[in-house]
């Protein structure tokens, strides 16, 4: 399998979702749904103030995230994608169109929820996703990913997106925990 070499552009993922709205099975996945529970029993807080989601996609996470959350952003580089989760997500979380790392929120997050996300960049750009995440969370925040470990032919394999980014956050989130580690990885980033 080929590896591509470059970020993976917008246009990727808003050609997929056109042809499919859920073209990752999101919705229907014995292995998404396991993760998501995975990925919400590993929150270490009952609520957050304010938390971002990185690659919403077509909300079914982002239905999950909600209710413990003040305040949810979600984000995704595709406006079709944005434009499903909104309408099977209430009021109370905030949808945006976003390519980063250039369009990567203003403002201060306690959790911060990546996944299935870091490896379509190459390494310039993840280092420049961890240093404004970095910037982004609060000091007692905590930040959230999750990587298939299979093969793909984007930049970077789960397990290189995980040992890259967690190697960039260690100053700021010296505390990783990893949650599961067996065909995709789980972690949890904090400062204590």
């Amino acid at each position: 399998m080929t590896r591509k070499n470059a970020t993976v552009p917008p246009e990727y993922f808003e050609e997929k979702y056109k042809a499919n709205i859920d073209p990752w099975q999101f919705r229907t996945s014995e292995y998404e749904r396991d993760k998501y529970q995975a990925t919400m029993a590993s929150l270490s807080k009952d609520r957050y103030a304010s938390a971002l989601e990185v690659g919403c996609s077509i909300g079914v996470l982002t239905r999950l995230l909600s209710p413990r959350c003040n305040g949810l952003l979600a984000i995704d580089a595709s406006a079709t994608a944005i434009e499903e989760a909104k309408s099977i997500n209430g009021g109370s979380v905030t949808f945006r169109v976003a390519n980063l790392p250039a369009e990567f929120p203003e403002g201060t997050f306690d959790l911060i929820v990546l996944s299935e996300v870091l490896y379509y960049f190459d390494k310039s750009d993840l280092a420049q996703v961890t240093r404004l995440c970095s910037d982004a969370i609060s000091q007692d925040g905590e930040i959230v990913l999750c990587h298939w470990l299979g093969e793909t032919d984007y930049p970077l394999t789960g397990a290189e997106a995980s040992e890259l980014f967690a190697r960039q956050i260690k100053p700021v989130l010296p505390v990783r925990s990893v949650l599961h580690d067996s065909i995709y990885r789980l972690e949890r980033f904090s400062a204590r």
